[in-house]
């Protein structure tokens, strides 16, 4: 279990919803807290927040899409109060909805450029200096439940942008050393402010979700979870495609041969 008294939690995203609700449960557990968030309003008012409730807080000016703020801010951030222990690439915006082909693409781009461009350059800058810290620690960023299923229709930006949250971060987990561990969390219907506000009281309390999480975080899970009905929908799914393998591709004697995996670990060997 990764200890974070004394350690510092970086979050991006980090003034509203659920960043706010990790500020608090990660500084509820001694750690000092470093937020980034684009409006100095809300960044503000979280930190006179935190401050009440007795949280070491640093907060900067941060838009993830600008890769020199998000630079400076990494920077500032691991020298804000010392070794890091955990790092979250949370920031994330919703869409428009609309239909595939009514959507702008400019509309997708936007979505992509904080959602998954965002979080790629977080897990560069953040990674590299994880690495060169040396000490155990976690990197997360957050995804959706929409990145293992359509969880809402006519999203499909924000549908695809969470979808490609969850291949970096598999592939961010296979090339990190083994002291950082690396993982999605996968939110499911809960009341930030990404919702829209008549709803926001249908789903699970900010607070509640991020203490269900933040433990998991801490032991190294690679996939943080919370909502117990979304297996349902993975299921359903996965039962899909299991299906088109069985009726359409069934395994075979020596089919692994045409594995890309086991080629690629055969041709290192031989190498």
């Amino acid at each position: 279990m990764l200890d974070v008294t004394d350690r510092t939690v970086v979050i991006t995203g980090g003034a509203t919803g659920i960043g706010f609700g990790l500020a608090k449960a990660f500084g509820a557990r001694g750690a000092n807290v470093v937020i980034g968030e684009p409006r100095q309003a809300r960044l503000d008012e979280a930190v006179a927040m935190l401050t009440d409730i007795d949280i070491n807080v640093r907060a900067m000016p941060l838009d993830v899409t600008d890769p020199k703020q998000l630079s400076d801010f990494a920077e500032q951030a691991f020298t804000a109060f010392g070794e890091v222990a955990v790092v979250i690439n949370n920031a994330g915006i919703g869409q428009a909805r609309g239909s595939v082909i009514d959507t702008p693409v400019g509309e997708l781009q936007r979505v992509m450029a904080v959602n998954f461009e965002g979080v790629w350059r977080g897990c560069q800058e953040f990674g590299r200096r994880l690495i060169e810290q040396g000490a155990p620690a976690g990197l997360y960023n957050t995804g959706s439940e929409n990145s293992f299923f359509v969880a809402v229709s006519h999203s499909a930006a924000y549908v695809a942008s969470k979808q490609a949250v969850l291949g970096l971060t598999d592939c961010l987990r296979e090339e990190m050393p083994e002291h950082i561990s690396v993982g999605m969390i996968a939110p499911g219907f809960v009341g930030s402010e990404l919702i829209p506000r008549p709803m926001r009281p249908k789903g699970m309390p900010v607070d509640e979700f991020a203490e269900i999480i933040a433990p998991q975080i801490l032991s190294g899970e690679p996939y943080v979870v919370s909502h117990g009905y979304n297996r349902v929908r993975i299921e359903e799914r996965q039962s899909q495609i299991l299906d088109a393998y069985e009726r359409s591709a069934p395994r075979v004697e020596g089919d692994e041969r045409y594995d890309v995996r086991v080629l690629l670990e055969s041709l290192e060997s031989e190498g």
